[in-house]
């Protein structure tokens, strides 16, 4: 009888512990957008390792804004739909767990290849682009700017090693 109540006590234990943690899970995989909201953005890349004051990450981040609504302006209404529905393709699969890559695995060109895009916008944006690289280059102290340069001449290295072939 014992045996009987203890099989019965491990297996409630089993079941609670099994169900948290697909609770915690639910939980997780879904955050609701004002968690997402409060959640401090992780850098990515070289930037982790510049060690930007608050200043500088406030002026990256309205350089990075001014630059994307320039390029807004460069699209026609069909490649900003284009572009719109390429965003919450991606968004959809981030959330079916599907948009996390592979090690070695190479992000697609900013989802302009489908754009069909006129030299003249193809200019436009590499001017932009260009634009905004040279403003964020005046914002870095020379130290950072040493680093960021030491990043971008280690990049070639770093894609073979996540990629072998």
């Amino acid at each position: 009888m014992k045996l009987k109540a203890f099989s019965l006590v491990a297996g409630a234990i089993a079941l609670t512990l099994t169900a948290t943690s697909f609770a915690v899970n639910a939980q997780t995989a879904s955050p609701s957008p004002v968690l997402l909201a409060q959640t401090p953005q992780k850098e990515k890349g070289p930037w982790k390792e510049l060690d930007l004051t608050d200043a500088q990450k406030t002026q990256m981040q309205a350089i990075k804004r001014d630059s994307r609504t320039k390029m807004e302006a460069v699209f026609t209404p069909e490649q900003k739909a284009k572009l719109e529905a390429a965003k919450q393709a991606r968004q959809a699969q981030r959330q079916a767990g599907q948009g996390q890559r592979q090690p070695g695995e190479r992000r697609g060109k900013g989802g302009y290849a489908d754009l069909n895009l006129t030299e003249a916008q193809k200019t436009q944006i590499r001017q932009i682009r260009e634009s905004e690289k040279q403003q964020i280059q005046a914002l870095l102290t020379p130290e950072q700017r040493q680093k960021l340069e030491q990043f971008r001449q280690n990049a070639p290295s770093r894609r073979q090693q996540g990629n072998p072939q």
